[in-house]
């Protein structure tokens, strides 16, 4: 793949599913996030997908947060993307759309099928009508927990929330998405027990549609072993959240506890920066993104 930032986020996508990886989903919810993630990109010539939940976007602002990352793809030369996570209404997957966000994920998940096609249809006729580089990921099946925290305890997965291969192939039929996000065995944030991911599931649903590319949420509590097996059954991006927070939350409060008479953020931040910056290069290196950029 050459290493340009030129490169557009499908092109890559594409070819993460063909040659057997998985392009990174980091979310950010600062500057200090970003540039540990652009770092560690950066360092393993890996291209990522940083994204802003609909909570991470209104506080960083989506405008702002499009200029943020498109600026350091500039500086880097670096295909770094931005993706509008977990759009959970048409209005604000529109409001990504026209904030220049490189992917939209509209999550109407929890609706039912018919409902949730309806709306994924408008998210794509109306990204496409805008640019029609956009990638628009839907979402089939739901994950049971909603956000990104540590659970002490232990979360069931019960089978009728998993996405099903007939209601995955009429989704891709009738909506057009570029990318399908199926449940398929993970959750948000980090359970007492570790999740399993059916694995015969995503082959399943692969096989069913062909060079569509399949979406795993909830990457941060499943063991290595399971991501790996994820990516062969035919996965080609997976979202860390979790995993990131948590690195960057444990550094912070180290460095203030350490450090209680520092009072200048920059450098309260730096110890954040690094500790993003090595939990994203374990999972660059876990999804065989690294070194994808010669």
């Amino acid at each position: 793949m050459p290493h340009t930032s030129k490169l557009n986020l499908k092109e890559i996508l594409s070819s993460a599913r063909r040659q057997g990886w998985a392009v990174p989903h980091f979310n950010i919810s600062d500057i200090a996030m970003l540039r540990g993630l652009v770092e560690a990109a950066n360092e393993l010539r890996a291209p990522i997908l940083v994204g802003t939940s609909e909570g991470e976007s209104d506080f960083l602002g989506r405008r702002q947060a499009v200029a943020l990352v498109s600026a350091f793809r500039e500086e880097h030369n670096l295909p770094i993307f931005i993706n509008a996570d977990h759009c959970h209404s048409v209005s604000t997957a529109k409001a990504a759309v026209d904030a220049g966000y490189d992917s939209v994920h509209i999550d109407l998940s929890k609706l039912p099928l018919d409902d949730n096609i309806a709306g994924t249809k408008k998210i794509v006729a109306y990204a496409r009508a805008k640019n029609t580089d956009i990638s628009v990921e839907g979402e089939v099946g739901y994950l049971v927990t909603d956000s990104s925290q540590v659970y002490k305890r232990a979360i069931a997965v019960p089978v009728e929330s998993l996405a099903k291969v007939e209601d995955a192939k009429r989704f891709i039929k009738e909506t057009g998405v570029d990318r399908l996000a199926p449940a398929v065995g993970t959750l948000h944030g980090i359970a007492a027990n570790a999740p399993r991911i059916d694995i015969e599931r995503v082959q399943a649903i692969s096989k069913a549609l062909g060079n569509t590319i399949l979406v795993l949420h909830g990457g941060s509590g499943a063991p290595d072993e399971q991501i790996r097996k994820a990516i062969a059954a035919g996965i080609a991006n997976i979202h860390f959240s979790t995993d990131i927070r948590l690195a960057y939350v444990a550094a912070l409060r180290e460095f203030i506890m350490e450090h209680p008479e520092e009072t200048t953020p920059y450098k309260i931040l730096a110890p954040a920066v690094e500790a993003v910056r090595l939990k994203a290069m374990e999972k660059i290196k876990l999804m065989g993104a690294a070194g994808r950029l010669s």
